[in-house]
């Protein structure tokens, strides 16, 4: 079980508006016009198959691709152009699909490293909480990032990120290249980090686990939004899933 620090309330605010953002890799056009939002305390998934735009839309809101033109804006302040730290220092954190962990540093050293200050409104995360979310984090605290299968890292780099006590959080492929149980486990933990209000937006593949955990779908293909809705509204339109996500 969980800390009894985590219960709050969920908040009801907007936390991310993505405004017809145009995104390009040298002369490759990306994202086009693409447009969505996050709510205050929604999980939201955005669907695609491998070279929809997904990542790219996640580095675009960061701004570590900066879109050429639109506008993203984060807790109602546009953060178009910021630099990528001053962003997290806002409260956005970011898991990326590559992990990224101090491979010779030590999952507690790990853990330091994504220290911020608590911020207003949200639960301010802390060694023991995050080991009450990852109890196979801490059986191994001491060992070094490369000593880690790739699910731990996964995980590793999640709780990295919460200890940044962010508002809202970005997950890029969370079950991609992990085994069947640690995906589950992923599933649980976005759960819990849902059932206690925090804002996340994750690019998935996995139909599958994104039904589980998210409280909407937005389906990207060549870079721009097919769908935007519920699950149950997927369901009802079986045509968009199967031209859009099926291998």
């Amino acid at each position: 079980m969980v800390a009894e620090p985590f219960s709050q309330k969920k908040p009801q605010v907007s936390m991310l508006e993505v405004n017809s953002i145009n995104s390009f890799y040298a002369k490759a056009h990306i994202l086009e016009d693409l447009s969505f939002s996050v709510g205050g305390g929604e999980v939201v998934s955005l669907l695609g198959r491998n070279g929809a735009g997904k990542t790219t839309t996640m580095k675009s809101i960061m701004q570590l691709v900066r879109p050429k033109s639109g506008s993203v804006h984060f807790l109602g302040h546009d953060i178009t152009g910021q630099p990528a730290h001053r962003i997290a220092r806002m409260g956005l954190g970011y898991v990326p699909e590559e992990r990224r962990i101090f491979t010779d540093l030590t999952i507690l050293e790990n853990l330091e490293v994504g220290r911020q200050p608590a911020r207003e409104g949200v639960i301010e995360w802390s060694v023991d909480i995050l080991f009450e979310l990852f109890p196979n984090l801490k059986e191994r605290r001491d060992n070094r990032g490369k000593e880690l299968s790739g699910g731990e890292q996964q995980m590793l780099t999640i709780a990295r990120t919460l200890m940044g006590n962010p508002k809202l959080l970005l997950l890029d492929e969370p079950s991609e290249g992990i085994a069947p149980v640690i995906v589950e486990q992923m599933a649980e933990t976005i759960l819990k980090l849902k059932k206690e209000g925090l804002s996340v937006l994750i690019s998935e593949q996995n139909l599958h686990f994104a039904k589980i955990v998210a409280d909407r779908a937005i389906i990207i293909e060549g870079g721009t939004s097919k769908f935007d809705g519920t699950f149950e509204e997927l369901e009802s339109k079986p045509e968009v899933r199967d031209t859009y996500l099926s291998v």
